[in-house]
């Protein structure tokens, strides 16, 4: 039986983490959904639903939970601090007189996600990775499942091979994610990986051969489509790279790899 409803699972530090569940709860087969940098959105919940319809429990934990970044990390303010911070340019995003120019034109709010969310990302996903982890503790000991799968988007796409890295997945699903900090911990995987990736995103794309490479010599198995022509974020229905045909063709694919690994 298909339901939805949004839970709470305790975490490491005790903070109650806020996530969407979807699906049949005697289901034997789970998929982990990891946001965008922009939360628990609608598209999020979306793709959610249309896993659980193929018979898997999803569920997708909301990271800015914390009553103190729930309100901070809004999707707006996320996106006034985005539009300042990439207004800086690429060769000056590491110079700290430029990053405090561009901090002192930014109200309190852009201000506080600039540092935290895109200086201070490393800290930040540090954290989320041990969320996740309890996420996928909870999802174990209340349901049972079996198997395991994982599928991460953007800043989440980065994560769910991180944590492919840290816990026994059986299927991980990339959509224009990052490298691991230490692509040696890709000889910790269990399961395989399929990742989606923009033609035009030239800042995931360039650690690509890096990934290649580290799955040859860790004799893993792993599976790419990179679609020409197209943005990065091009699976997000209400985003502004929305590419139609990108995004179904990878969905096809990523809705059989799971039914392929967890089935």
């Amino acid at each position: 039986m298909q339901e939805e409803e949004i839970i709470d699972y305790p975490t490491f530090d005790g903070a109650l983490m806020r996530s969407f569940l979807t699906g049949n709860r005697k289901s034997r087969n789970a998929i982990i959904v990891i946001q965008e940098i922009w939360g628990l959105t609608n598209f999020i919940m979306d793709y959610s639903m249309k896993l659980s319809s193929l018979g898997f429990l999803v569920m997708a934990p909301h990271l800015y939970s914390r009553k103190e970044e729930n309100d901070l990390f809004s999707e707006e303010n996320i996106a006034t601090a985005m539009k300042s911070f990439y207004a800086i340019p690429p060769d000056k995003r590491g110079d700290r007189e430029t990053i405090e120019k561009a901090l002192e034109k930014a109200d309190p709010n852009q201000r506080e996600v600039i540092q935290r969310l895109m200086m201070g990302r490393g800290i930040l996903e540090a954290r989320m990775i041990k969320d996740l982890e309890m996420g996928y503790k909870f999802l174990k000991d209340k349901f049972g499942p079996t198997k395991f799968g994982v599928v991460g988007f953007c800043m989440g796409g980065g994560l769910s091979l991180r944590i492919s890295t840290r816990l026994p997945f059986d299927a991980t699903v990339v959509y224009y994610g990052a490298n691991p900090p230490d692509l040696a911990d890709i000889a910790k995987m269990k399961g395989p990986m399929i990742g989606f990736y923009a033609g035009e995103d030239s800042r995931i794309n360039v650690g690509l051969p890096d990934l290649i490479t580290s799955f040859l010599k860790f004799k893993k198995q792993i599976e790419l489509s990179i679609y020409p022509n197209v943005n990065h974020a091009f699976a997000n229905s209400d985003g502004f790279s929305y590419n139609k045909d990108a995004a179904e063709d990878a969905w096809e694919k990523a809705s059989c790899f799971f039914r392929r690994y967890l089935k």
